[in-house]
């Protein structure tokens, strides 16, 4: 298969328990509420924030310092799997089909704050969807190029995604940790977005 999501591993129960806290920042939320969401045991997400706490980056589930939890969500981050394709008018395409979709990064970040120009066109595809994403590139564009990047990951990435217009976008953190991890004009678009979304 060209494009598949990474095996299962450990890490992505830390990410999923990242992600929820930086989505819910500012509401009390509690460690089972925290575990629901990110569909990990309590225990296991008692075990992982009590770390966090000792690191005195939360406390409790209150972020205490959130570029210090985007710094740990990138050391202990997995990473997604992708395929870069070559598509005339992506975003045409991507408004054509009924297969769900969440665009990050550049084109992610030109909608929620608007500083980089939107030059490759990233997003998450679901697992179920790849094999019918595959056949839509192979109608539309050649599988090689650098405009246009189909990412696969944990399916809980969507988790909190917002809707702009017509498109789908990943929740904000998600959007930060990816520009953070791509490094260049998205790393300091990211740490703007965290001065943005969480007043640090």
């Amino acid at each position: 298969m060209l494009l598949e999501k990474p095996k299962r591993e450990r890490g992505f129960k830390k990410e999923r328990i990242i992600r929820v806290l930086l989505n819910y920042e500012g509401e009390e939320i509690t460690k089972y509420r925290v575990a629901k969401l990110a569909k990990v045991s309590e225990p296991w997400c008692r075990e992982y924030t009590e770390r966090l706490e000792s690191e005195d980056i939360l406390e409790d589930t209150k972020i205490l310092r959130p570029k210090e939890l985007y710094e740990e969500w990138i050391e202990i981050r997995i990473d997604p799997n992708f395929l870069s394709v070559s598509l005339q008018r992506p975003l045409e395409v991507i408004q054509n089909t009924d297969l769900h979709h969440a665009l990050t990064t550049y084109q992610g970040e030109n909608r929620i704050q608007g500083m980089l120009f939107p030059s490759v066109t990233d997003f998450y595809v679901k697992e179920e969807e790849i094999e019918n994403w595959l056949d839509l590139v192979k109608e539309r564009g050649v599988l090689v190029g650098k405009n246009t990047r189909l990412i696969a990951t944990d399916e809980h990435v969507f988790f909190n995604q917002q809707q702009l217009g017509e498109f789908n976008i990943v929740s904000t953190p998600q959007l930060i940790v990816d520009l953070l991890e791509e490094g260049g004009p998205c790393k300091e678009a990211g740490n703007r977005l965290i001065e943005k979304f969480h007043g640090d």
